[in-house]
């Protein structure tokens, strides 16, 4: 991943945005790494791969709590603020 200082980004912005539609590139603010510009497709992807693994995450996590014996009722129970 090709890196840019915050002032480089700043003053060849252009130059960022046409990079970056070809691969993810760092922005660095004192030597250090503080965030990515990437392509809105490589975005979506990543939002649509962690939607994806969060919905089996959960699929797992519901089966396994049927599995143990947790019904809508029992949850409602745990949840119920008692303040």
């Amino acid at each position: 991943m090709q890196t840019f200082t915050a002032n480089e980004a700043k003053t060849r912005f252009g130059e960022f945005m046409d990079r970056a539609q070809r691969e993810p590139v760092g922005v660095l603010k004192h030597d250090r790494l503080v965030g990515v510009m990437v392509s809105v497709q490589d975005f979506e992807a990543m939002r649509a791969f962690y939607a994806d693994r969060l919905q089996h995450r959960l699929d797992a996590s519901a089966q396994a709590a049927a599995q143990a014996g947790m019904t809508a009722e029992i949850l409602d129970t745990l949840l119920a603020d008692e303040s």
